[in-house]
């Protein structure tokens, strides 16, 4: 072999890399430790005919970037029932499709309640979704804490909120609606 084909053969390793990293679902940030943000959203009104989500009150979605994959979840119901804080934490299954976890109702009807849902990607990298309840037991409000960040451009880089301030948006919704009545 010629000194001159190793340029050649080091550009066709480089396109073979390529090649393999778009054709894995989640490319080579997967091995490399998935470098960048998740995202979270929220499915509801969820699909009847599918039988891994049939009965759930939602679906939680967990993505690297637009690739949908499996990420650890953790939660908890935030609510004030007749003036009293509860916090209770949520259980989410598997369902058939990867990244995509069945959320059933774990909390009691009545009163104001928020879903605080967390995808952890790794310890550095979360993305939160904050779902509101009405006291009819319907979704209300999605909302994923988001903030800038240049390395993104004008993409949204998830924020997780503090329990304070998931504290203070539920004490609001609660005064709110105790005013209502």
């Amino acid at each position: 072999m010629s000194v001159r084909s190793l340029p050649a053969i080091a550009a066709l390793a480089l396109v073979s890399v390529a090649l393999v990293a778009a054709s894995s679902p989640t490319g080579l940030a997967h091995g490399a430790g998935m470098f960048g943000p998740p995202w979270i959203s929220i499915e509801t009104p969820v699909n009847p005919y599918d039988a891994s989500t049939r009965g759930a009150f939602l679906v939680v979605h967990t993505f690297h970037h637009g690739t949908q994959l499996d990420a650890p979840l953790s939660g908890t119901a935030e609510g004030i029932m007749n003036g009293e804080r509860r916090s209770i934490p949520l259980q989410f299954t598997s369902t058939s499709r990867p990244g995509a976890y069945a959320l059933r109702k774990q909390w009691s009807d009545g009163g104001v309640w928020t879903l605080n849902i967390i995808a952890t990607q790794h310890e550095n990298y979360v993305a939160q979704a904050l779902v509101e309840i009405a006291s009819s037991g319907q979704v209300v409000r999605v909302e994923v804490p988001t903030r800038l960040d240049p390395r993104y451009g004008d993409l949204p880089f998830p924020r997780q909120l503090s329990a304070q301030e998931v504290d203070s948006a539920l004490r609001i919704r609660a005064r709110l609606a105790l005013a209502k009545n």
